[in-house]
């Protein structure tokens, strides 16, 4: 009899355990789903843009678990335009070794852009969103992409703030101001939101488009390190509503959480590579007007490293 009575209260002791992981992990979900929507719908309160003009003609393969690329695109769209993409980033993330990777393309790069002929990259994405842009870069660097994240001038300013309220540390080379609207001046200084978009765009210096590479590719390993040190897991939920609100993305929202989750729990650094790589290109003026002719062998078998290595 002993022995069944003890039989009897481990179960139950077992049940009980259950239930309360399931009620946890119930609470958990509830709690996140709702954080989630409450971010989002501050979003949408704010911003009047059209945030959910989801391309459905994206025909990225989903992934279930794995190896995720997504097609970041910085959009210089005036309202009701489309715009080309004035800056364009294939995001690599590994699901199962949290390794985060960003690989920016020049946006001059001359290319056989499918149904159009030759091109520069970023006339695909005015020719045809973001599903033309996948073909292109498919077509000319042999790697496909899963998802987008389309994000407009207007937006970039809100989810650095969100991210970093207090505003990241930048050294700032040399005074800037042309087409920028804005004066950044020389020196280590703070820089916020709007100033940070300013930093990211500006090319009108000897190093032009590749300066401004280096400096976005900065800005997001910084905004990395900020999420890790200022965001917690408690507060993604509503940190992703919020930035869901200012992106046109088709990224669903279990994987976003899955990104979310491993990038603020990762301490790996950011990789970044450029395309195309030094010594891999010429500059050329052709009949759209100056472009980087560029040996693609080169630049696929450098990208291909870069994202199995």
């Amino acid at each position: 009899m002993g022995r069944l009575k003890k039989k009897s209260k481990l179960k139950r002791r077992i049940k009980l355990s259950m239930l309360t992981f399931i009620l946890i992990i119930g609470g958990v979900v509830t709690y996140s789903i709702i954080q989630f929507n409450q971010g989002l719908s501050a979003a949408k309160k704010e911003n009047s843009s059209d945030s959910e003009a989801v391309h459905t003609d994206f025909s990225g393969e989903e992934v279930k678990f794995g190896e995720v690329k997504v097609l970041l695109i910085g959009s210089d769209a005036r309202e009701g335009e489309q715009g080309r993409s004035d800056t364009l980033m294939i995001g690599y993330y590994n699901q199962n070794t949290n390794e985060v990777k960003v690989v920016s393309l020049m946006r001059d790069i001359y290319v056989d852009i499918p149904g159009y002929g030759m091109n520069k990259l970023n006339a695909a994405y005015s020719f045809g969103g973001p599903e033309l842009l996948r073909q292109t870069i498919k077509q000319n660097f042999d790697t496909d992409i899963n998802y987008y994240a389309i994000v407009d001038f207007n937006g970039f300013p809100k989810i650095v703030d969100l991210i970093a309220p207090e505003g990241l540390n930048i050294n700032v080379a040399k005074k800037m101001s042309k087409n920028i609207g804005m004066t950044l001046e020389k020196g280590e200084q703070t820089l916020h939101g709007e100033e940070l978009l300013g930093y990211v765009r500006f090319r009108k210096d000897s190093e032009s488009d590749f300066g401004r590479v280096r400096r976005q590719q900065e800005v997001l390993s910084k905004l990395k390190d900020e999420a890790i040190s200022v965001n917690s897991i408690v507060k993604l939920p509503k940190t992703l509503g919020i930035a869901t609100g200012y992106v046109d993305t088709n990224i669903s929202n279990n994987i976003l959480f899955s990104i979310g989750k491993g990038l603020l729990t990762s301490d790996q650094d950011v990789e970044t590579l450029r395309l195309p790589v030094d010594g891999s290109f010429t500059n050329q003026r052709v009949n759209v007007g100056a472009v980087l002719d560029i040996d693609f062998d080169q630049n696929k078998q450098a990208l291909e490293g870069f994202l199995s290595r």
